[in-house]
């Protein structure tokens, strides 16, 4: 049988933007690796609203190249858009997802892709050891992957590394929004995927234009952080949190005010106004944000409820005798 009616093996997942220098080399050297190794592939470009002539190289490069598929957006709406899109509309038993300017290479696929299929990986995270970046990049980034191990539990040096393999299962189960592809191992991991591997890849040099991304991005990158952390442990039980923090302020609101009342009662014998007193305010502010924190969790809880993904779970397997 011929390789081009076998099922694709490889789907090698391209966001960009504005990269209409690089885009044509990258392909090459994709085509020539996966070619060398007899691999059935697909490249998914995903123009993410480019400024430049991008698209139409990639639309040239179809010509040329039937493996080649293109998405191009109306405007730009950031890599997470980008590859959930991709993620999509992938064929290939394992996917492997890698920048346009070619600072990730091409030649580490075949061993990506035997990580996955070979030893069962669910996804391995590249590892740029050795960085060919300005000392103002990657000082933030050790610390940013520090805080990542640290939250998550997840042992990965390079959590943002764009060249990643996954096997088909795991793309096809998440949703990547916002700015969390750089928490995709995360993502994974909260939907069940523990097998979570690692390769030291290269770093190349930045050969044409400049980094797309600046310094605001480890700031957003710890807010996301919190977030997919909170959604991933308590999106549905929001009660369980807000609930218990809530139920600890008002009980410490209301010890603090029965002591005053009792002092009042009791102890102190001297007139002074209950409403003259710190104690007084501070345990009405904890009543009322317990309260408000409880009401929190309360309103979740009934838009957690009534979700339409409420009750959409995972399966694994299913015995063969499951519907008789």
């Amino acid at each position: 049988m011929e390789i081009e009616n076998q099922n694709i093996q490889i789907s090698i997942v391209v966001p960009l933007f504005n990269e209409e220098e690089s885009i044509g080399e990258l392909t090459d050297w994709i085509s020539k690796v996966c070619t060398e190794n007899n691999f059935n592939y697909e490249i998914i470009m995903v123009d993410d609203g480019s400024t430049d002539k991008s698209w139409k190289k990639v639309e040239e490069l179809m010509i040329s190249n039937n493996k080649i598929k293109g998405i191009s957006f109306r405007r730009n709406y950031g890599k997470s858009a980008a590859l959930n899109v991709a993620f999509e509309a992938v064929k290939g038993d394992v996917v492997i997802t890698m920048d346009a300017d070619l600072q990730d290479s091409p030649d580490e696929i075949p061993e990506l892709f035997q990580m996955v299929k070979e030893e069962g990986f669910d996804i391995v995270s590249g590892w740029k050891k050795k960085r060919y970046d300005p000392i103002t990049k990657t000082i933030p980034t050790k610390l940013y992957n520090a805080t990542t191990r640290r939250v998550s539990g997840i042992k990965l040096h390079d959590m943002n590394c764009g060249l990643k393999a996954y096997k088909k299962e795991v793309v096809k189960s998440i949703e990547v929004y916002g700015e969390m592809h750089r928490y995709i191992p995360v993502i994974a991991k909260w939907a069940g995927f523990n097998k979570i591997g690692e390769k030291v890849v290269q770093h190349q040099e930045r050969k044409y234009g400049k980094t797309k991304f600046g310094l605001e991005r480890f700031l957003f990158g710890f807010l996301d952080l919190f977030s997919i952390t909170f959604i991933g442990r308590f999106g549905k039980r929001p009660m369980h949190f807000f609930g218990t923090i809530g139920s600890l302020m008002f009980a410490i609101g209301f010890c603090f005010a029965l002591w005053i009342g009792i002092d009042k009662l009791f102890i102190d014998k001297t007139g002074t106004l209950i409403a003259s007193r710190p104690s007084f305010y501070i345990a009405l502010t904890c009543m009322i944000l317990g309260v408000q924190m409880f009401l929190a969790g309360f309103l979740g809880e009934m838009l957690a409820r009534n979700s339409p993904n409420r009750n959409i779970y995972l399966i694994k397997a299913k015995t063969a005798n499951l519907d008789d």
